[in-house]
């Protein structure tokens, strides 16, 4: 790092970081030029080897503000990495994600003998040893797929001088607290972790605790708090009026990419049979899809091929499609944090994007919990907005159909939440044993 580097330094250019000239060149070949904040305020610490507590708004730069400085000191670090070894690990709660951020890393890499592996469930396990057995500079996985791994003697983890917890605070929604405790003694000594997520529940303060030491906390944002280019907007109206809305909006550009979600995996496919019904390019990604559908259902949404995607929140953090337009909560989430991470899939790469929200009467705590912890309300454009649990309503101005949405989201306000909002009920989660006899966790819902 140049001396004159330090904490609160304004970077203006990549090429002001003195990185290796490989990764340089790489970062030209790819475009990329100015960094965004969270990768201002991050690479530099993480260049200088600290522990990184990263906190940023979905579709903000957080794969490369922790993978470039990840990269240049593997590049430092001469020879090949023994048989069944790892340098670096990267873990990710979900398979989507795990694959974005290994398309996101190889064009850093190319150019130079470093190596990077994928391993998540839902593939064949015995690829996954072969090009283990040969040994990998960075690894990227889902802790499920690991154990099973590192269970089969398949991958040793005791050169890992670098660890990355990616999306944190899906892991403890998921359950995978129990992984990390399985994974973390593995790991080689002294080393390097950084942990970014878009959201702060309590229990990422005692998860930083236990693996970081004395980290450099990193925010360029207040969790969760939306991407700043999103326009939300919120329809009340009945579940059983909420197909009919969907129709109206979709039909309203049916050229744009449109990312629905659904609360259930049955939910989602039963939503996205009936839109190809009525004429509608759609496809579903959700649990019961294994990963080469699901692999084929994003690449299709990628290339427009395919314009609406229905899915659950297994694809909440692992879309990365600067062109989706708009999101679409069919039905909320029922865990708050999971509404910033669902709309986080529009208006990225610093692109503008629209978030649409259906809100029947019995999701109305659901609403207020978001709301509340946004600490912002979600402007109003249709419908009659419940107030209270008593079932007392208040006729609030309908706004604008979609093509005046922005307009009506910023010109329109809600009542502030409540202030006894009801507890949130968690996911639960379980392990089941996939076609080739491996272990997965999964979300029940």
């Amino acid at each position: 790092m140049p001396p004159a580097m330090h904490e609160g330094y304004e970077l203006l250019d990549f090429d002001m970081l003195g990185l290796a000239p490989k990764l340089d060149t790489a970062l030209q070949r790819a475009g990329f030029t100015q960094p965004t904040p969270i990768q201002n305020e991050a690479i530099p610490l993480a260049l200088a080897g600290h522990d990184i507590l990263g906190l940023a708004q979905t579709g903000t730069g957080k794969t490369l503000a922790f993978g470039l400085p990840l990269i240049n000191h593997l590049l430092a670090q001469p020879g090949k990495p023994a048989p069944k070894t790892v340098k670096a690990l990267i873990l990710a709660p979900t398979r989507e994600l795990a694959n974005q951020i290994a398309d996101s890393l190889r064009p850093l890499t190319a150019g130079s003998k470093l190596r990077i592996a994928t391993v998540v469930g839902g593939q064949s396990i015995g690829k996954q040893i072969g090009f283990l057995s040969h040994g990998t500079d960075i690894l990227v996985a889902t802790p499920g797929r690991l154990i099973d791994l590192m269970d089969r003697g398949a991958v040793n983890l005791g050169s890992v001088r670098h660890l990355v917890l990616d999306e944190a605070d899906q892991m403890l929604d998921l359950g995978f607290i129990h992984a990390l405790r399985k994974i973390a003694p593995r790991l080689g000594t002294p080393r390097q972790t950084m942990l970014f997520s878009a959201t702060m529940p309590k229990q990422m303060e005692e998860l930083s605790r236990a693996y970081l030491t004395d980290p450099k906390r990193v925010q360029v944002a207040r969790p969760g708090k939306a991407a700043d280019k999103v326009t939300q907007s919120v329809h009340f109206l009945t579940k059983q009026e909420k197909p009919a809305k969907l129709r109206e909006i979709l039909s309203q550009d049916r050229a744009a990419l449109t990312l629905v979600f659904a609360r259930t995996k049955h939910g989602a496919e039963k939503l996205m049979k009936g839109l190809v019904a009525d004429g509608f390019n759609a496809a579903s990604i959700h649990g019961n899809k294994n990963q080469n559908q699901r692999d084929r259902a994003i690449k299709a949404f990628r290339s427009g091929k395919i314009n609406v995607l229905v899915a659950t929140d297994v694809a909440a953090r692992g879309i990365d499609i600067p062109g989706v337009a708009y999101v679409v909560n069919y039905e909320l989430p029922d865990v708050p944090d999971n509404y910033v991470h669902r709309i986080g899939r529009t208006a990225r790469a610093g692109r503008e994007g629209e978030a649409i929200a259906f809100c029947a009467p019995e999701e109305a705590d659901l609403l207020r919990q978001i709301q509340k912890l946004m600490k912002s309300d979600i402007a109003v454009a249709s419908g009659t907005q419940p107030i209270g649990k008593s079932g007392e309503t208040r006729r609030k101005r309908p706004g604008a159909s979609r093509p005046n949405a922005r307009k009506s989201a910023n010109g329109s306000a809600a009542k502030p939440p409540s202030k006894q909002p009801r507890s949130r009920r968690k996911p639960t989660s379980s392990w089941s044993r996939a076609g080739d006899g491996t272990r997965e966790l999964h979300a029940s819902r």
